[in-house]
């Protein structure tokens, strides 16, 4: 898992100066290191505990359907505004550089007690604790965080009482 650090590209100054952001694309463009991370990630035992897996608009979409398709477990999707249909719980949080808010459709949480969180990037939290808060402020229950990448120096997993797995530390 040596080469996934050499395949995230940082941009300075995006999407606002001050933010290094870190883009995990590259990955996805090597179709062997990325079955690997894939196969590392769904071998997981917090995704195998999981009814089901919910994973965070966009790119831990592309994650988080790999894993499900691997492990045969269920994706629910956690979106920004706009994107779903039906009725939905929502919850606003913010990020480093503003504000934003996350959908689930309450349809798709009725069948699953129990979830994995699935997300391309850990930073400062925001993103992961809206999503655990709608879960948990609908009877759910949260295993863990899978990511691809956590920015330890952020310290986003202390927001959390589960546990987080993170293919890089950076």
């Amino acid at each position: 898992m040596k080469k996934l650090i050499e395949l995230i590209e940082t941009y300075q100054d995006y999407p606002k100066k001050g933010i290094e952001f870190k883009d995990v694309l590259g990955i996805i463009q090597e179709p062997k290191i990325f079955k690997e991370l894939i196969l590392k990630m769904s071998s997981s035992q917090i995704i195998k505990n999981a009814d089901a897996i919910i994973s965070i608009d966009a790119r831990g979409f592309i994650f988080g359907s790999a894993i499900s398709l691997q492990a045969s477990k269920p994706m629910i999707v956690a979106r920004k505004p706009g994107k779903l249909p039906g009725e939905l719980f929502k919850k606003e949080y913010s990020l480093e550089y503003g504000k934003n808010s996350l959908s689930i459709q309450k349809k798709a949480l009725q069948k699953y007690n129990s979830y994995a969180i699935v997300d391309d990037l850990l930073a400062t939290g925001g993103t992961v604790n809206c999503v655990s808060n709608l879960l948990q402020n609908n009877d759910k229950k949260v295993l863990g965080l899978l990511t691809v990448v956590e920015l330890s120096k952020l310290e986003g997993r202390s927001k959390f009482n589960f546990p987080v797995e993170a293919a890089i530390l950076i």
